[in-house]
């Protein structure tokens, strides 16, 4: 596989010039990866957003049936604003047998190893598809692979397992959390701070739900399942930002909270929504309501990302174990798209190079042995659809 590795590092080079930070177009990157999967024998399918400024990518090698192979990945990557780099982070370095660049290792290392190998599936696949999918906004909020699901719903495409190459410095993933990530308005009445009881203070209202997210922090704990692999085993809820006021003597008027939990199971997400719906509903608003019958409380959803539930009968975690010859399979607390595709039916885990220690940071790297094993792992991938 010298010859791949070759080709996934000069690949690499080329999607890290792509400042495909979440707030900008992929359409570049997209199309850049469409031409070489096209090259490569694969029919390509781009799907974009609704405005045009996005799009994901679904390509095929092989024959056209249900219960393919999807191999993964998300083509954003996070801002290098405010982050002190050696080098210019939109240009791939070389030193020291890493590779340095922002998204290097989340996660175009493996796109470009998943795209530089395109030409041996096409020599090696007979019977079973492998698919490409990249998709566009994982960082915030997994738009794309939703997105992308439905998309494949209505071709009437059914894919077996998915394989997504989120860094995990190559270990095998069959579990991780959630991510729900709300923002939560707290709309009162202003006034003088010298008169409390005439005005609706927001921000003291949007404490108030503060102190309820950490009783249910709390409640949460006795919740965590049995035999729970998580760390920590239950479900967890974090308090990002409180805003609110203009002046220190002006009844605050507007108030947001940004939050988010992290479900180790479904039901933990429906019983904080329901208890924070009760607790709005019978008794902040009614005593904000008393004083100004227009007070409000809306909660935006920004994402809810299922989790990835370990499953006793997982095809994608038992061809992992085979390619890599690991004897076992971890969960992690971190999020991925992967809990998208197990929901659309398909096994999944999430196997990748480079180590999520590197992701977001300054000088993030992959390092090139990281990419070795994948190209080794997914050559090994191109032999069993042969056989």
């Amino acid at each position: 596989m010298t010859t791949q590795l070759s080709d996934t590092v000069a690949l690499l080079g080329e999607l890290i010039a792509f400042p495909t930070v979440s707030e900008l177009s992929n359409l570049d990157m997209i199309a850049y990866l469409a031409h070489q999967l096209e090259s490569a024998g694969a029919t390509v399918d781009i799907f974009h957003d609704e405005i045009g400024h996005k799009a994901n990518l679904f390509a095929t090698i092989g024959p056209e049936t249900d219960g393919g192979i999807v191999l993964s990945g998300h083509s954003d990557v996070v801002p290098v604003a405010e982050q002190d780099w050696v080098s210019y982070p939109f240009e791939m370095i070389e030193h020291e047998g890493r590779l340095y660049g922002r998204g290097s290792c989340d996660m175009k290392g493996f796109i470009a190893a998943a795209t530089a190998m395109a030409p041996y599936f096409a020599d090696q696949v007979k019977d079973r598809p492998i698919h490409f999918a990249f998709t566009y906004d994982e960082e915030v909020g997994c738009f794309g692979a939703q997105a992308l699901v439905d998309s494949l719903k209505r071709k009437g495409i059914r894919p077996g397992v998915a394989i997504i190459g989120e860094p995990t410095s190559m270990r095998i993933i069959e579990g991780h959390k959630g991510c729900y990530e709300y923002t939560t308005h707290f709309c009162g009445m202003a006034g003088h701070g010298s008169a409390p009881d005439r005005g609706v203070n927001a921000v003291e209202y949007a404490v108030r739900y503060v102190n309820r997210l950490l009783e249910l922090k709390d409640e949460l704990r006795a919740r965590a399942p049995s035999g729970s692999r998580f760390d920590p085993p239950w479900t967890t809820i974090n308090t990002g930002s409180l805003k609110g006021g203009v002046a220190h003597n002006v009844i605050a008027s507007n108030a947001t909270l940004e939050w988010e939990m992290r479900p180790v199971q479904a039901a933990d997400a429906q019983f904080v929504k329901d208890d924070l719906r009760r607790y709005c509903e019978e008794t902040l608003l009614p005593a904000m309501r008393a004083i100004c019958p227009e007070a409000e409380i809306t909660t935006e959803v920004i994402g809810e990302v299922e989790g990835l539930e370990p499953a006793d009968l997982n095809e994608a975690k038992d061809i992992l174990m085979e390619l890599t010859g690991a004897n076992r399979a971890d969960v992690v607390p971190f999020g991925t798209e992967a809990g998208i595709f197990q929901s659309y039916g398909m096994s999944a885990v999430v196997c990748g190079p480079g180590s999520i220690d590197q992701a977001h940071k300054p000088d993030e790297y992959v390092s090139i042995d990281q990419l070795q094993q994948c190209v080794d792992m997914l050559g090994r991938l191109g032999n069993k659809l042969a056989s």
